[in-house]
This record gives C-alpha cells, sequence and structure tokens, in this order.
C-alpha cells in the first residue's frame, strides 16, 4: 500500500523533468534571438577599387569603377557595386562629374540589401605651393528597393603633398568627408582617411590608404578599414 505514491511520483518525474528541459532550451533562444537582433555598431573591413578612366575628348573623360569590400571582421564580401560616369572638365581647377551606380550589400547576417544611385559632384582641385587642395561637393539621390528613395550630400576635403622613400616618388594625403542624410535630416556620418599614392607611371596610380568612420545610423556604423584603389588612365 505505500509503494502505490512512490510509483506516481516516479512516473511524472520524467515528464516534470522534460517540462525543465525544454523551459530552459526556449528561454536561451529567446535570449540568442535577442542578442542576435541587436544593431552591429563595428566592424573591421577592406576595401577595393578599380577605376578605368577613357579620355573622350580633351574636356570628358568615361569613367568605368568597380569596388569590392570585405567585411563582417574581414571574413566575407559586404558590398559589390559597379558604377559609369562622365568627368567634364569646366575650368583648369574645376570638374563637374556625372555618374551612375549599382551595388548590393550584406552588411550582417541574413540582410541583403540593393541600390541604384545617381550622383553629380563638383570637384575644386588647387594648387598651395607643394600642397594640393581638393574640395568635392558630391549629390546623390538613392534608390533603395528596401527602404526607399533619399538624397544625400558629401564634402570631401583633401589635401596631398609629394614626399621620396628612396628613390620612389609618393604623395601623401590627408581627408575627411561628412555626410548629410535628408531622409533623416541630419549629418549622419564622417569619414577621416590618411594614405599614400603612388604613379607607377602615365597609365596607373594606385593608393594605399586607412580610413575610419563614424555613423549613429547604419549597421555597422563605425569601421576602420584598410583599402586599395587602382586607377587605370588610357
Amino acid at each position: 500500500m505505500k509503494s502505490a505514491p512512490v510509483q506516481r511520483l516516479n512516473w511524472y518525474q520524467p515528464t516534470f523533468s522534460w517540462l525543465i528541459a525544454l523551459s530552459v532550451a526556449g528561454s536561451m533562444c529567446q535570449r540568442a534571438q535577442a542578442q542576435s537582433a541587436k544593431p552591429v555598431r563595428d566592424d573591421r573591413q577592406i576595401w577595393n577599387e578599380v577605376q578605368f578612366t577613357v579620355p573622350l575628348n580633351k574636356k570628358v573623360d568615361f569613367v568605368l569603377s568597380g569596388t569590392l569590400r570585405i567585411g563582417r571582421n574581414m571574413t566575407r564580401p559586404v558590398d559589390e557595386r559597379i558604377g559609369m560616369a562622365f568627368a567634364f572638365k569646366a575650368g583648369k581647377y574645376l570638374t563637374l562629374t556625372q555618374g551612375y551606380t549599382y551595388l548590393r550589400t550584406q552588411p550582417t547576417r541574413g540582410k541583403n540589401l540593393s541600390e541604384d544611385r545617381l550622383h553629380f559632384a563638383s570637384t575644386f582641385k588647387v594648387p598651395l605651393g607643394e600642397f594640393t587642395l581638393t574640395d568635392r561637393n558630391w549629390f546623390e539621390r538613392r534608390y533603395r528597393h528596401a527602404q526607399g528613395v533619399s538624397t544625400r550630400y558629401r564634402n570631401r576635403l583633401q589635401i596631398e603633398h609629394p614626399f621620396k622613400l628612396g628613390d620612389t616618388q609618393l604623395n601623401w594625403f590627408i581627408a575627411d568627408e561628412v555626410f548629410y542624410d535628408w531622409s533623416v535630416n541630419e549629418w549622419v556620418r564622417n569619414r577621416f582617411t590618411i594614405g599614400v599614392s603612388r604613379k607607377f607611371n602615365k597609365h596607373v596610380t594606385g593608393d594605399l590608404y586607412y580610413l575610419r568612420q563614424n555613423d549613429g545610423h547604419s549597421s555597422p556604423g563605425d569601421i576602420h578599414v584598410i583599402g586599395t584603389t587602382l586607377r587605370f588612365r588610357g
């Protein structure tokens, strides 16, 4: 007679154990989902860009460009883009540019975006003794397929100076670029760049640089970048 309660307890013990295990597993899944939903703030990336410039006449160039960016702490592609533009020499120091870029991005896991982008830029390049000062004003219309249309203004101020490393002629440059986005009516991004440029011959120029981006609206927004740019001119 005394064994009956013990048998009932043994019967329900596995059920209670499974319920506890399921409850713990569900709690862990909810925590994991909550953590994965948090926006990614920081990243380390490698940016690679190639540009081909074909002079159409003395005042107009056609430019074709391609870009690949490796992110998620330099482990996989996160940004691929191809673009074309026409650059018009409007004077000794002024160049006007109109162009189009198509891009696809995968900034975080499970997030895939695409965009068509139109831009217009005016670039002033002025020699100041042995220095060269460049001020670029860039307006872009962004047709974001998942987020709608937006307009953005970018201003980049750059200064460069030639120097020699042994027998090699190089240019160092420092630049800072700020972004204003009319979709949020705020200055949303700043990019600081420092690097060196080398002209291998009259057709090929290469840049190697470090870039630091700060952005409180994008995910990831704060990025450390090691970048290269190769420019080919026909």
